[in-house]
């Protein structure tokens, strides 16, 4: 009996160890001591609001220091009348901080944008000062979203709102587009010029790109022609080094441009070219990632990695990061089924580790990576309000959230991360465009309350919120 005990024993606990060999170095982020819990719930301003019918709501959210007191302060921005189907004519910005204290307002009125506009928060002349920098519209009126009718692009000062530079380019008088390849508009910040920090900007207008420096020269322009649904372009490229020269480049899905606006690349490659990324894949290498068919391509136009067809029939989004520590190297998680909670964790071998369903989501849209425990743990995955394990497995809802509301396009829960905390964590920085609310999680247990020393990163000046 004693030596049927024993090897009982034995196999229980052999059985045990294979199951923790199993399981990923979770870095003790199961614990509830790492559990998200609601640090601050900041109302948008009420003179900052829109109130009709049943309505009562901001707009869209960007966030930085815009007093430079190393504290994060917020805008808000809503779209003019007849722009339904995008935001690229914002008429309307307000800015504030986060207790709620109004700092400035531009404009009046306006709506709910369908989608994330032209609008950026960053110092962009690099003299110390947070600036605002947007496309905007100087009236209310109902127009034609489908041109640049009477928008110009603004630099503005972050703390006072005061137009600090202005320009209305003659181009603009020549782009108008149509569809989902116009009204996807966004401005990324980026470093075409080798300098100590980014001082230009990117902005994709259907068929065309835009490359403006802090001057708001025009540096170069870039024109693709595929405008087709599911065959155009990334709807929103992607900036980054991949060639090691201190510029970036830009990856548009189908293109690789360099930091002059030059073809390094240019190939017709899977439909649904919806999600790109510029950034550190095999042994170190920079790549260009396109989610049509799962694409991942070096700097001379090289295919590293296609999963293809059959495992990625509609690539539509994708996070690179660390997911697992315990494996060597990042890892890549794709929405590869288009609008639904269909997602897989790719390893930097291209083997397909998991395919698991994520929580849905209204569009099925807004994952995003999230450094909940730092840089040296495990990236969790942020989907409409839920914190998922890069494998697959839940880790925590956000306490607190009220029911998702508007638009099924934009009413849904997107996510700045960012280190609030100054703790080289990062918190959730979340809000529904189409509430008055701000959520802003940290994990258990927080010691002091005080935000300080907060400095933006590309994670939140080019935030990508994918719709």
């Amino acid at each position: 009996m004693k030596h049927i005990f024993i090897l009982f024993l034995l196999l229980f606990s052999v059985f045990m160890c294979s199951k923790v060999q199993q399981r990923p170095n979770a870095h003790a982020d199961t614990s509830s001591a790492d559990s998200p819990i609601l640090f601050k719930k900041i109302t948008v301003p009420k003179k900052l609001r829109v109130q009709n019918d049943s309505l009562d709501f901001g707009g869209d959210i960007r966030i930085g220091d815009l007093t430079n007191n190393g504290q994060v302060d917020f805008i808000v921005y809503r779209g003019a009348e007849g722009d339904k189907q995008g935001a690229t004519k914002p008429c309307f910005i307000g800015a504030f901080d986060i207790f709620g204290n109004i700092l400035w307002q531009k404009g009046e009125g306006g709506i709910q944008p369908y989608r994330p506009g032209p609008i950026a928060i960053h110092d962009i002349d690099n003299d110390g000062q947070t600036e605002v920098i947007c496309f905007f519209y100087d009236n209310n009126e109902d127009v034609d979203p489908f041109s640049l009718e009477g928008v110009t692009i603004q630099i503005l000062d972050g703390n006072t709102g005061e137009i600090k530079k202005q320009s209305r380019p003659k181009i603009f008088d020549d782009y108008t587009g149509k569809g989902p390849n116009w009204v996807h508009q966004r401005i990324f910040i980026a470093n075409f010029k080798g300098n100590k920090q980014p001082q230009d900007f990117i902005v994709k207008l259907g068929k065309h790109l835009v490359a403006f420096d802090h001057e708001l020269n025009i540096l170069w322009t870039y024109f693709n022609p595929q405008d087709k649904y599911r065959e155009c372009p990334a709807y929103i490229p992607s900036v980054g080094d991949i060639d090691g020269d201190g510029k970036d480049e830009v990856n548009g899905g189908y293109y690789l441009l360099d930091s002059g606006g030059s073809v390094m690349w240019e190939k017709k490659l899977g439909r649904n070219m919806d999600a790109v990324a510029i950034t550190e894949w095999d042994n170190g290498n920079i790549r260009a990632f396109g989610s049509g068919f799962g694409h991942i391509i070096d700097k001379q136009g090289n295919i590293i990695l296609k999963l293809g067809k059959e495992a990625v029939p509609h690539g539509q989004e994708m996070q690179i990061a660390d997911f697992d520590v315990s494996k060597p190297g990042p890892e890549m998680i794709i929405r590869y089924n288009g609008h639904k909670p269909d997602a897989m964790l790719v390893s930097n071998k291209g083997e397909i580790l998991n395919r698991f369903e994520l929580n849905e989501s209204p569009n099925n849209t807004g994952m995003t990576t999230v450094f909940w425990f730092g840089k040296g743990g495990n990236t969790l995955l942020f989907n409409g309000g839920v914190l998922w394990h890069g494998w697959g497995e839940k880790f925590a809802d956000l306490p607190d959230l009220p029911p998702s509301m508007g638009d099924k396009k934009m009413g849904w829960y997107h996510c700045i991360p960012a280190d609030v905390c100054s703790d080289k964590r990062e918190e959730i920085i979340t809000y529904n465009p189409w509430d008055k609310f701000i959520f802003i999680y940290t994990q258990n247990p927080y010691q002091k309350e005080q935000f300080s020393k907060y400095k933006a990163t590309p994670r939140q000046y080019n935030v990508r919120l994918m719709d």
